[in-house]
């Protein structure tokens, strides 16, 4: 991604959706609950788009966006799987959220914001530092100036303590003699200077690839938030860095970043732009610079979000809790189609296998569960020889009248329990369930 074609403006347009949410050009009169964004940024989104259909891992299991027609509107970009922000290089951010229920409705975009900013801290997406959600206005400002302010915060106390120096390797043609002499060149050079001297020293510098990362990153930032307050902040924070280069090589100062105990203070901020510079912790999409996007798919988070909780509280020393447990194959001759369920829970009476779902559920007679899903939960009951399969998936208000548990029974040995969190309640979503889950293993 190059870095400088973002424009700096003051003008920016801010567009807030929730996952499943449609996007269209902005026509006249039409209000059919769409999101309308300007023409040009619609055009530069779908590019954005399409060109990345098929990279990776991106459109295997997961989606990035959609693209269709609709009758009287046109052209509609609806958001799939992936939340966070796009950045668009006109000044328009377009903020993805997750679809996130309390128990009596949709949350609101505030409660929404808090509750995914904690799901990613706890999955360690993000580094993992409290702020007070005060401070992060969460109501005002976009995500991406959520996660831009607490880079700040965390670079402003390291500027305030001092940048950390090092010695620089350093080579010229100088009037002064110190370190070494470079013979060759100093030959080539000085045949006709006889006041210079072509040599090789150490300088204690605070140009070191920490702080060029650093740098580079604030750079960034600038040109990609939308708030006046984080850019102002990160104007003066960059004063702090004058007599240091932007990270030409990124991937040469990251293998160059020391390790050494007196750095642990970088150490947080490194995190922010590693996450920021290099696509750690979100797909790394491509285009020719027309968005900058901080997505992360919701389907791994809550996957790890729920492995997370239940690690927290399932600490009876005779359990153990395996993720992503690679145990079994489907098939031993020949050995295909390895089996990954996302949560294993051993323990001396037995083994329960749980598997994630980031789907809303429905009252319908099979409540939308996709025959695909069961099909896997069956084959992980089999091959774990475990009495009970849990497929978790997030609360929706459309299952409350629903009292009775909902098991599958397949009449030869495999129960699958639904289960279903209610994200608003954090840490106590799983409580009955870890209950469940230590009477049927311990």
């Amino acid at each position: 991604m190059s870095m400088n074609l973002f424009n700096n403006s003051s003008k920016w347009t801010k567009v807030t959706l929730k996952e499943y949410g449609t996007l269209c050009k902005n026509p006249d009169g039409i209000s059919l609950g769409y999101q309308c964004i300007a023409e040009s940024a619609f055009d530069r989104l779908e590019k954005f788009v399409l060109e990345n259909r098929g990279i990776g891992n991106v459109t295997n299991a997961l989606e990035l966006m959609t693209i269709a027609s609709r009758r009287g509107i046109g052209k509609v970009i609806s958001a799939k799987n992936y939340v966070g922000v796009i950045a668009m290089t006109d000044g328009t951010q377009i903020e993805i959220l997750p679809k996130v229920y309390t128990r009596d409705e949709e949350s609101s975009v505030t409660q929404t914001k808090n509750i995914f900013l904690h799901m990613l801290r706890l999955v360690r997406d993000i580094p993992n530092k409290q702020f007070s959600q005060t401070s992060l206005n969460a109501e005002k400002n976009h995500i991406l100036d959520i996660f831009i302010r607490m880079f700040i915060e965390e670079t402003a106390v390291l500027v305030k303590r001092g940048l950390k120096s090092d010695y620089k390797e350093c080579q010229g043609n100088e009037f002064f003699y110190k370190g070494k002499l470079h013979f060759a060149q100093h030959i080539k050079h000085n045949a006709a200077h006889k006041e210079r001297f072509y040599i090789e020293y150490d300088e204690f510098s605070i140009d070191r690839p920490e702080n060029r990362l650093i740098k580079t990153t604030i750079e960034l930032l600038m040109r990609v938030s939308g708030s006046t307050v984080n850019q102002k902040d990160l104007y003066s924070l960059l004063a702090a860095f004058d007599n240091v280069e932007r990270s030409v090589q990124p991937e040469r100062d990251w293998a160059g970043v020391s390790k050494d105990r007196n750095m642990k203070e970088y150490q947080t901020i490194l995190d922010w732009c590693r996450l920021f510079l290099s696509g750690q912790s979100f797909t790394p999409f491509r285009g020719d610079s027309r968005a900058y996007a901080l997505l992360f798919p919701m389907e791994k988070v809550f996957e790890r979000y729920v492995a997370v909780l239940l690690k927290k509280v399932l600490t009876h020393p005779r359990i153990r809790v395996k993720t992503q447990d690679r145990t079994y194959l489907l098939f031993q001759n020949p050995a295909k189609f390895q089996l990954k369920p996302d949560i294993v829970v051993q323990g001396p009476s037995g083994v329960v296998v749980l598997d994630t779902k980031w789907k809303l559920l429905s009252p319908s007679p099979d409540y939308g569960i996709s025959q695909a899903d069961m099909y896997q939960a069956y084959a992980y009951g089999k091959k774990y020889g475990a009495d009970k399969i849990y497929l978790i998936y997030p609360w929706t208000p459309n299952l409350s009248g629903i009292e009775k548990p909902i098991t599958f029974d397949s009449g030869d040995g495999v129960e699958v329990r639904i289960a279903f969190l209610d994200l608003s309640l954090g840490k106590a979503c799983v409580d009955v369930l870890s209950e469940e889950l230590l009477a049927a293993v311990v």
